[in-house]
C-alpha cells in the first residue's frame, strides 16, 4: 500500500494549494488522494524492463522541410506597385509632427 495520508500530509498540502477546507472535506480528500496513490502504486507492478522510453507517441522524426528561399529578392517588382517610392524603399506620408 502507498503512504498513508495522515492529517499533518493533508494539512501541508491545504497550505501548499491554499485551500481552506472543513474536518469533512479533509477526510474526503484524503481518502481521494489515498486512491489515487494507490493507484500510481498498481502502476509500479508493471514489468517495463523492455519496453523503450518515449518522448512522443507517434514515431515521426523531424516533419518540416528545409527553409530554403524560393522567390529571393523581389523588392523591384514589389516598389513597382507602391504608390511613391524614395531610395529603394517605400515612401509613407510623414505622420509624426
Amino acid at each position: 500500500m502507498a503512504g498513508i495520508i495522515d492529517d499533518a500530509t493533508m494539512e501541508n498540502v491545504c497550505i501548499l494549494a491554499k485551500l481552506s477546507l472543513t474536518e469533512e472535506e479533509k477526510v474526503k480528500a484524503a481518502a481521494e488522494m489515498q486512491k489515487m496513490l494507490d493507484y500510481v502504486e498498481k502502476l509500479d507492478e508493471l514489468d517495463t524492463r523492455n519496453v523503450e522510453p518515449l518522448s512522443h507517441i507517434f514515431g515521426d522524426r523531424n516533419v518540416f522541410r528545409e527553409d530554403v528561399v524560393t522567390n529571393g529578392d523581389n523588392s523591384v517588382s514589389m516598389l513597382a506597385n507602391a504608390p511613391k517610392s524614395k531610395e529603394n524603399q517605400y515612401q509613407v506620408p510623414k505622420t509624426i509632427g
